[in-house]
C-alpha cells in the first residue's frame, strides 16, 4: 500500500518515541512511503526551528527519506476548501504520488476523511487498520 505521512506524523516519528515512530517503521518495512520536496521542506523547518535539532540530524534524516521514499511532485490542487492553503499542495502531492491512505494528525485534515480515492485517516486510525489486515 503506498502511504502518505503528514508533516506533523513524521516530526512525531523522528522527534519522540510512540505511536508514529511505530507507524513509520511499519510503512517504510511494509509498505510504500510517498513523500514530497514541500512535505521535506516543512519537515527540515518544524525540525530545525520548533524542535532544535541539529543540522547535521536533520539532515541525515531528509536524505534518509529521499532514499527510502517515493517523492511525489504536487499536482492540481484538490477540490476542497482548507484554511491552511499549504495543506492542499501537501494533499494534490499525496494524490499524484498515487498514495491510498493519508496519514495525519491535523483534524481538518481528517474532517475530510476521503479527497478522491484517498482515504485520511488519524496515525491511530491507520494502525487499527493495518492491523485488522
Amino acid at each position: 500500500m503506498r502511504v502518505f505521512l503528514d508533516t506533523n506524523v513524521l516530526v512525531s516519528a523522528f522527534a519522540t518515541r510512540g505511536l508514529c515512530e511505530d507507524v513509520l517503521r511499519e510503512v517504510l518495512t511494509t509498505h510504500e512511503l510517498v513523500v514530497s520536496s514541500p512535505l521535506l521542506k516543512e519537515l527540515e523547518r518544524v525540525l530545525r526551528i520548533k524542535f532544535h535539532m541539529p543540522r547535521a540530524t536533520v539532515s541525515e534524516i531528509l536524505e534518509f527519506l529521499r532514499q527510502e521514499t517515493l517523492i511525489a511532485r504536487a499536482g492540481a490542487p484538490p477540490d476542497v476548501t482548507l484554511k491552511d492553503r499549504d495543506d492542499l499542495l501537501i494533499l494534490s502531492s499525496a494524490l499524484r504520488g498515487k498514495a491510498e491512505v493519508f496519514v495525519t494528525g491535523d483534524k481538518e485534515l481528517l474532517e475530510l476523511r476521503k479527497v478522491k480515492a484517498l482515504e485520511i485517516l488519524s496515525p491511530r486510525g491507520f494502525w487499527e487498520k493495518l492491523k485488522r489486515a
